[in-house]
């Protein structure tokens, strides 16, 4: 009788504690989505590459060596990147493939990974391999993050490979699962 009470209260301490731990990671993710929400888009590009190439005929520029390209707060920068525009009356960016140590930042958030890919038209940035996602001490790891700047909903995939990425298969750290460290408030004195 008194095995099975344990049963239950260790049962229940597991459920509590995993309702706690979904709980404080929502408000973490409505929190980095409101920051995140706030990008203008539509901000004029500023770029830096120790090489230019401009593909007149493909409506494209590749950028190379220490790239750095800033849209508002946002920074993005790579080793090599890829500029796809229109050119339909003005030049308009499509979308930047960018390759080689990707890291973005937006004030206190940093995002890492292998490949990214900025969608103008959706709106989108698209990261896959190895990708490590950071907001002050709070931590997430995993194979894919997709982050849609109009929404302000980010979302980490434990594998790049599941289904409709569009960058191809890389898996992340971790196996195929997803990963990290949120901090705890400490207790006072």
């Amino acid at each position: 009788m008194a095995e099975a009470g344990i049963k239950k209260l260790a049962l229940k301490s597991l459920l509590t504690g995993f309702a706690v731990g979904t709980v404080a990671i929502f408000s973490i993710a409505r929190t980095d989505a409101q920051a995140i929400a706030g990008h203008n888009s539509d901000a004029p590009v500023n770029y830096a590459a120790d090489r230019i190439e401009l593909q007149d005929k493909a409506n494209r520029v590749v950028l190379s060596g220490n790239v750095d390209i800033s849209q508002g707060g946002l920074r993005l920068q790579a080793a090599r990147t890829t500029v796809a525009y229109t050119d339909v009356g003005e030049l308009k960016i499509q979308r930047i493939d960018a390759t080689g140590g990707v890291l973005v930042t937006r004030g206190s958030e940093s995002a890492r990974g292998d490949v990214a890919i900025y969608d103008f038209n959706r709106r989108i940035i698209t990261m896959v391999g190895n990708v490590h996602l950071r907001r002050g001490s709070d931590t997430m790891n995993g194979g894919r993050l997709v982050i849609d700047l109009a929404s302000g909903v980010a979302s980490i995939d434990g594998r790049a490979g599941g289904g409709s990425s569009a960058v191809g298969s890389t898996s992340g750290s971790g196996g195929g699962r997803v990963s990290g460290s949120f901090s705890v408030p400490k207790k006072g004195n």
